[in-house]
């Protein structure tokens, strides 16, 4: 419709030009009569004409491209009002639809609802009948109680005239029989279940044990801290005196080992605490004794090159350790540590073939119980670590050890097991307790290690202490060496089942109180017997 009426416009413009051209030429063509126009005003006039119709035919053109243009843009309008005229009568359609399922929807749910509802009603006159029957019930309940009250009252007065006991009495008779009773029957359930766990354990551990005892064998050697060097002959005694004391002087304070010499023959003797600085020692009067040239000068080249022997000597069975125990990337710090537990013993044990056997124990444990055998091994042998400083540090061996072990790297599975192998910290891995019992079975094996008469006197007296303390109990005899406590009790006033609580609580007892190596057997006798005499 706007295309048509543009289309007009045009036309009509164009032929108001066309008239407006045509009556301004004969304008300028009228003239009088009387002068007729030249050639070259017909010419001007004939420009001006084909001008004018060359602009009228350029509008009409444009008017033209105009109007196709404006009747494009409607078809295309048309076009689009149609599509969106289809999509909304669409859209309507299935809106339609929709309402409709949703209206056929809330029909079926206002239904369900009301059939719920009803339900509902019924439920609860049914729910109200039940609640009236439930207090008629209750209303009887209570009636019968009392009378059951009244009875029980009646029964018991029956009861302490009877028995001649009140019913607290009776009541604590009767707990106390109770008592009595659970704890027999819990003694032999826990007897039950402590002889099966020991059965399987003892089994486990003797397999382990005596595996860890077969393919592990150290040679152990008793060492103090005495040094003796037998010498060529006494006159070297005077030699290494010197004049005025001169040269013994001279030799304990370089060396800081002090050098005893008295009426032994042939041999002097060599005292310090610290094993590493007496075998340097040792080392330094050896070569020169063999030199024969003995003055100041000559001791302090002496316990240079002996020192840096001795250092060899400790990296080297540092290293040696390590290749025994197949252990690899380990501080040099740490391997020069352990190589100097070689001249260290404790209760006359070499510790550094201590923590070689705890080692290989440690390691034959992990295999059997399918653990990390490398990780095990390495936490046994590192674990008495902190001895080659407890001379020169503060404290503990093990917080010591546990401290070098973490400056130098070592992960914290080992760093807690070194710690913890003495209880000093809470052992919370499985590798700090085989650290443990690593460490017991290679220091409690028979032959060991030494222990002081004192230490061992006291440790017998104390168990036999502990066991005499025990009601009932009659004689107490300490066997093997003080693995094995014997005690005897009154068969009178101990029956058997008090007699394996008594066991069970020394037990307990002595785990809290003493230090002891390997186990303590606790044995309880109780023993009747009868006698007649035939007159």
């Amino acid at each position: 419709m706007d295309a048509v009426v543009v289309l007009t416009m045009a036309v009509l413009l164009l032929a108001f030009v066309t008239i407006a051209t045509l009556v301004l030429v004969i304008r300028r063509t009228a003239t009088p009569k009387v002068a007729r126009p030249s050639a070259e005003q017909l010419a001007e006039v004939d420009d001006e004409l084909a001008l004018a119709r060359a602009e009228a035919g350029q509008i009409r053109v444009k008017a033209e491209s105009e109007a196709d243009e404006i009747l494009r843009r409607s078809e295309a309008a048309a076009e689009s009002a149609a599509r969106l005229r289809q999509e909304v009568e669409e859209e309507s359609r299935t809106l339609k639809h929709e309402l409709k399922e949703l209206r056929a929807d809330l029909e079926r749910r206002e239904k369900r609802l009301a059939e719920r509802e009803e339900r509902l009603d019924e439920e609860s006159k049914r729910q109200g009948e039940r609640e009236r029957k439930l207090a008629e019930t209750e209303a009887e309940l209570a009636e019968r109680r009392t009378e059951l009250s009244q009875v029980d009252e009646e029964r018991r007065k029956v009861l302490e005239r009877v028995a001649r006991l009140t019913a607290e009495q009776a009541k604590a008779e009767l707990i106390r029989d109770i008592a009595n009773q659970a704890k027999r029957e819990a003694a032999l359930i826990i007897r039950e279940i402590e002889s099966e766990a020991r059965k399987e354990g003892e089994k486990r551990a003797t397999k382990i044990v005596t595996l860890a005892v077969q393919r592990v064998a150290a040679e152990q050697t008793a060492e103090s801290v005495v040094s003796v060097l037998h010498l060529p002959g006494d006159e070297m005694k005077g030699r290494i005196i010197g004049r005025e004391g001169r040269n013994i002087r001279a030799f304990e304070s370089t060396t800081g080992v002090n050098l005893i010499i008295d009426d032994t023959p042939e041999a002097v003797l060599l005292s310090c605490f610290d094993p590493v600085r007496r075998e340097t020692g040792r080392l330094t009067l050896e070569k020169l004794i063999l030199d024969g040239r003995i003055h100041p000068q000559r001791i302090e080249e002496a316990y240079e090159r002996s020192k840096a022997e001795v250092q060899a000597l400790c990296a080297r069975a540092g290293e040696d350790a390590l290749v025994e125990l197949s252990i690899t990337d380990m501080h040099p710090e740490l391997t020069l540590l352990l190589g100097q537990l070689r001249y260290r013993t404790s209760y006359g044990q070499n510790v550094l073939k201590h923590l070689i056997e705890s080692a290989h124990i440690a390691g034959i444990m992990a295999s059997e119980l399918k653990l990390d055998r490398q990780l095990l091994k390495r936490c046994a042998l590192l674990h008495d670590i902190g001895k080659a400083l407890t001379h020169e540090v503060e404290g503990s061996h093990a917080l010591i050890g546990a401290e070098i072990a973490r400056r130098y790297g070592e992960s914290e599975d080992v760093v807690h097991a070194i710690e913890a192998h003495h209880n000093e910290v809470e052992v919370r891995t499985v590798e700090a307790v085989l650290t443990q019992a690593a460490d017991a079975i290679s220091g409690s094996r028979p032959g060991a290690r030494r222990e002081s008469l004192e230490a061992y006197v006291k440790r017998l007296e104390r168990l036999e202490e502990i066991a005499s303390s025990y009601e009932g109990v009659e004689k107490v005899f300490a066997m093997q060496a003080g693995r094995e406590i014997r005690i005897m009790v009154k068969p009178d006033s101990i029956d058997d089942i008090q007699a394996q609580v008594i066991a069970r609580d020394m037990a307990k007892q002595v785990e809290e109180e003493l230090t002891y190596p390997g186990q303590i057997r606790i044995t309880v006798v109780r023993e009747s017997r009868a006698t007649e005499f035939a007159r």
